[in-house]
């Protein structure tokens, strides 16, 4: 995993791209460390997310998985809109728990990463709508901005693996610099210990 992330983020930074660019590149998958603490097996840390609380979008992945999900037989979880209005936004919006939401709450707590950022790390994996089209009714203006920036990004985390390896050594200074900066150190602290 490490190494896909160190491509990512040296694709990024080749192409010129912001340094918190950069560091999404680096970070973007590390919600996966989830796995190590309370999850309850692969579905719960990996996999295309979707939004809770509506109807199950046929542009998900295999819709016909829901068939038997409580919430696909539930009065107002089953329709359209469900508990939303439309244009209400996806920051009102709740997502399936996955690596990308536990890594977006993270960072939004502690770091300083741009708004941009941290809708490449939260929904870099609802390809329901930045990919397949679903969803756009729950969009406000700062989404249309949002999706601008994961689809920016989209390329970078899907191709950028390559055969050659990047030097974790070589870059650390470099990407612990990054780190520093959008996720600065507290009082009394050389480098900021991050709370998983």
């Amino acid at each position: 995993q490490i190494e896909h992330l160190l491509q990512s983020a040296e694709a990024i930074r080749r192409d010129g791209k912001p340094q918190w660019f950069q560091l999404v590149g680096l970070v973007h998958d590390l919600g996966k460390l989830l796995f190590f603490y309370d999850a309850r097996g692969q579905w719960d840390v990996v996999g295309d997310t979707f939004p809770v609380g509506c109807r199950f979008d046929e542009s998900i992945i295999y819709p016909g998985t829901f068939e038997n999900n409580p919430d696909s037989k539930d009065p107002i979880y089953s329709t359209k809109y469900g508990i939303y209005t439309p244009g209400c936004g996806l920051d009102n919006v709740m997502l399936s728990w996955g690596h990308d939401e536990y890594l977006y709450h993270i960072c939004k707590d502690q770091s300083t990463l741009p708004d941009e950022a941290l809708a490449m790390i939260r929904y870099h994996s609802f390809y329901p709508w930045h990919s397949a089209g679903g969803y756009k009714w729950m969009m406000n203006e700062k989404d249309e901005q949002m999706f601008k920036a994961v689809k920016a990004f989209n390329p970078y985390d899907l191709y950028s693996k390559s055969d050659g390896l990047p030097d974790a050594q070589e870059l650390k200074k470099y990407y612990m610099g990054l780190i520093n900066t959008y996720f600065p150190p507290r009082e009394g602290e050389t480098e900021r210990v991050i709370r998983w």
